[in-house]
């Protein structure tokens, strides 16, 4: 029951502070929204005992990506001004997706929610990535290449970053 209790904080903690990123005007105060929303996320796998997924969250996201969306942000002096107003497109697709998130969850809900996500499989079949040596394996043999790209293309975004804020001074007569 307890479980159940924090799942819910978490839940809500995590959505709250989703909307807190769309809706914050201030670009630092939006990303530091994220970091709470995916240390939320983090506490949820917790629950759900995947603590490999949750470290990885923690460490990765939490601590990587919203580290470099700081320094962006510092480095490039951006300030939250004026936003424009949404645009009526915006509003409705806004809308039509949200009645379509709480249709889908009223159906969940009618269907039998729990009941209807778990099926018995049989003896023989082991989840895969059920121990920390079968996510090695995979992470080194078969999924060796995506996560080398995904490792050269964070490189090459954060040589981008460094050169747009760089300021460049005596290049007035080139324009």
């Amino acid at each position: 029951m307890s479980s159940d209790i924090l799942f819910y904080f978490f839940a809500a903690l995590t959505a709250g502070s989703a909307l807190a990123v769309v809706l914050n005007k201030n670009t630092i105060a939006s990303a530091l929204s994220l970091l709470v929303s995916l240390v939320g996320v983090a506490a949820i796998f917790v629950l759900l005992d995947a603590f490999l997924l949750a470290a990885l969250m923690v460490f990765v996201y939490a601590g990587a990506v919203v580290a470099l969306f700081l320094f962006i942000v510092m480095l490039l002096d951006t300030y939250g001004g004026d936003r424009k107003p949404f645009k009526k497109a915006t509003v409705v697709a806004g809308s039509f997706s949200f009645a379509l998130l709480v249709l889908g969850l009223v159906t969940f809900v009618q269907k039998g929610g729990q009941r209807s996500l778990h099926t018995d499989l049989p003896a023989h079949l082991v989840p895969v990535g059920s121990s920390l040596r079968s996510y090695g394996e995979q992470l080194f043999t078969t999924y060796l290449l995506p996560v080398q790209i995904v490792g050269f293309l964070l490189l090459i975004a954060m040589l981008g970053v460094i050169v747009l804020s760089k300021k460049f001074e005596g290049l007035e007569d080139v324009k």
